[in-house]
C-alpha cells in the first residue's frame, strides 16, 4: 500500500482521509508518534480520531465537528433567526415601554430622595 501523504502545511483532512489514516495505523501497527511524523498531524489529533472511530464508528469521522453546531447556537450558518413581523413589532414596543418605565422610576427615585433630604433639613 502506498503512502497517502498530505501536502506540507495542509491542516484540514476530510473524513475519508481520517479513516484511511486510522486504518493504516491499525493495519501496519504504526505508533501514534510515527504516524504523527509521517502525516504531519499531532499524535493527540490521531488519538482523538481513533477514539471517535472506536466509539462512534467510521461514519463519525466523516462528520465535520469544528465550530458550533447549528443546534447549539440556535441559528443556521450564522444568520439571525427570522421572527414573525408581528412578534418583532411587539418586542420593539415592549422595549420602548420598558425604557420609559425605567426613566419614570429613575425620576421618581430622584424626587423621593429629594423629598427625604428636604424633610431631614426641616427637622
Amino acid at each position: 500500500m502506498g503512502c497517502f501523504c498530505m501536502p506540507k502545511g495542509q491542516r484540514k483532512y476530510n473524513g475519508t482521509q481520517k479513516v484511511e489514516i486510522i486504518k493504516r495505523i491499525h493495519r501496519e501497527n504504526l505508533s501514534f508518534k510515527g504516524a504523527s511524523r509521517e502525516y504531519g498531524i499531532s499524535d493527540r489529533t490521531l488519538r482523538d480520531w481513533e477514539r471517535i472511530y472506536w466509539e462512534e464508528g467510521e461514519e463519525a469521522l466523516l462528520l465535520e465537528r469544528r465550530g458550533r453546531s447549528c443546534a447549539a447556537s440556535g441559528t443556521q450558518k450564522g444568520r439571525k433567526p427570522k421572527l414573525d413581523k408581528q412578534v418583532e413589532e411587539d418586542l420593539i414596543a415592549e422595549n420602548q415601554r420598558l425604557r420609559m418605565e425605567i426613566d419614570y422610576l429613575k425620576k421618581l427615585n430622584a424626587l423621593v430622595l429629594e423629598e427625604e433630604r428636604q424633610n431631614r433639613k426641616h427637622k
